[in-house]
Parts: structure tokens; sequence; C-alpha cells
């Protein structure tokens, strides 16, 4: 929302500046150029652009849609051409830019673990928990990255205890693990 500013015979309207990075002014730029992508769609490109990926509810959120269902409107396009890329279905939907396209249009993104795959995941917390056996969620959490989501680590965790791999002593807070 614009800020007022009232003096004693002006106002002042500031309107903060929300472009997080410039580079994605340009891959915007540069995709429009190439796709002649329609609003909604350099609006949704623009905010995948400036995260590793949102959520199908997150995008609901930014977007002020009334529900899910109301995101194909945005996204079917850029689904077809293979723009944007999502992974699991349902409550879990996730969308990403395509990798191949960052590239293509040189955009300068970071590499991080926010969409790490499962079974990566389960290799990375058992190699930890070699390292650091008794550790709780919140420890490992700590040391193998704070962009993967907490809730991730924890079902890696659960998943793990099931296949035999781990062992969990301990409640709630006071859980600890150990291979």
């Amino acid at each position: 929302m614009p800020k007022l500013r009232e003096g004693l015979d002006s106002i002042s309207v500031i309107i903060e500046k929300r472009i997080v990075k410039p580079e994605i002014i340009d891959f915007l730029t540069k995709a429009d150029q190439t796709y002649s992508l329609r609003q909604r769609e350099k609006i949704l490109l623009g905010l995948l652009a400036q995260r590793e990926s949102l959520s199908a509810r997150e995008l609901v959120g930014m977007l002020e849609l009334g529900d899910t269902d109301e995101t194909e409107i945005w996204i079917g396009r850029l689904l077809e051409w293979h723009l944007v890329r999502q992974t699991r279905r349902t409550r879990g939907t996730r969308y990403y830019v395509d990798p191949d396209l960052l590239r293509k249009l040189n955009f300068p993104a970071q590499t991080s673990l926010a969409r790490i795959e499962s079974y990566r995941l389960d290799a990375l917390v058992l190699e930890d928990l070699g390292r650091y056996p008794g550790s709780s969620i919140g420890e490992i959490h700590e040391r193998i990255g704070k962009e993967i989501n907490r809730r991730q680590v924890k079902v890696a965790l659960d998943r793990l205890c099931e296949k035999g791999e781990l062992r969990a002593e301990g409640e709630k807070r006071w859980r600890k693990y150990y291979p």
C-alpha cells in the first residue's frame, strides 16, 4: 500500500520499490519477447523467479485468489510451454521456473536445497546422524540446511524410522535420533 506523508502545504505519496532483484526484470523482458506472455503469466513467472519454488497454496495467497483451482488460469500455458514445472500433486503441488529456461535466458539463479528429492534428503539425514548421533530434529535441520522445509525433514526422519534405518528415543521436543 502507498504511504502518505503530510506536510504543512503538501502531501507526498510513497510507493515502495517491489523489485527484489533487477535481473528478474531482465529475465521477464526476455521471456516476454520470446513467448508473448499475458500479464498474469508475467506476474506469476516473476513471483516464481524470485523464489526457489512456491506451493499452490502460497500462490493462492500471493495472488489473492479464492482457491487453488483458480491457479489453472494463471499457470496453464506456462506449464504447457514447459516454462514452469511442477512437482507432486494435489495438496503438495509446488511450482518452479524450468531450469532450462533460466539457463537459456541467462538468469543468474542460485542453487539451493529447497526442492531436494526425498531419497537425497534421506541420504543427507543419514549422513548427518552418522556424524552426530543423538541429535534432535532442530539440530539436524540446522546442519543440513534451513532452506529445506522443517516439515520435510520430519517426514524424512519418520520414513527412515519406519524403514528401520534410524531409531528414535524420547517424545516430542526431547526426541533424539540414532543410526
